[in-house]
């Protein structure tokens, strides 16, 4: 069997017979959602580690500092309700729907974008283990209610917050999930021809 060359490898040129796309001379975009033993995984790794470590840390000082500005603005005592976890949380999860759409989308190429905003930025400004710690501390405070509720604003709230990030950058970028039609053709994008 013939051996294939790169840019014929999924993920590296186009699946379309007989060539490759200009996304085969750019690097490809850093997937951190792909388990550690896959061949494209390790190759990422090998060839930049340090772009990669670079742009996950100064993301995360980035998101870690505004994080905390955000803690000093909205001080709260044990028992209280955490906003600051909220403000700190819900708009994040919106900006990771916003995003995980953009890079999909529109800068697929991008490789690091979702390292350097997503990992670094958003990682760093988003605190689920300091929810963890607030739900606590209303439980010890007391306050089973509230704990409850905070949890279910918390978990139901982010939840809502991607969905809605997605759907309005999806509607920007004009490309609604109602623009596929049945047949797997895409109206407002693609290569413009129909699929059989």
């Amino acid at each position: 069997m013939p051996e294939r060359s790169d840019s014929a490898r999924p993920g590296r040129g186009s699946c379309e017979p007989g060539g490759a796309s200009a996304a085969a001379e750019a690097p490809p975009p850093v997937d951190p959602d792909i388990g550690p033993h896959a061949l494209r995984r390790r190759r990422e790794l090998r060839d930049a580690p340090w772009a990669v470590l670079a742009a996950v840390s100064l993301g995360g000082a980035i998101g870690g500092a505004a994080r905390g500005a955000v803690g000093l603005a909205l001080p709260h005592q044990a028992g209280d309700v955490p906003w600051a976890t909220l403000a700190a949380n819900l708009p994040g999860c919106l900006l990771i729907g916003v995003l995980m759409t953009v890079v999909v989308h529109a800068r697929p190429d991008s490789r690091l974008l979702r390292p350097f905003a997503g990992v670094g930025v958003l990682g760093g400004y988003t605190t689920f283990s300091a929810h963890i710690g607030d739900v606590r501390d209303l439980l010890e405070a007391g306050a089973p209610a509230g704990a409850l509720g905070y949890i279910g604003a918390t978990l139901l709230g982010g939840l809502a917050a991607v969905w809605a990030g997605v759907a309005l950058t999806e509607r920007v970028l004009g490309r609604r999930a109602a623009n596929v039609r049945p047949s797997g053709d895409r109206s407002g994008g693609g290569d413009g021809e129909a699929t059989p």
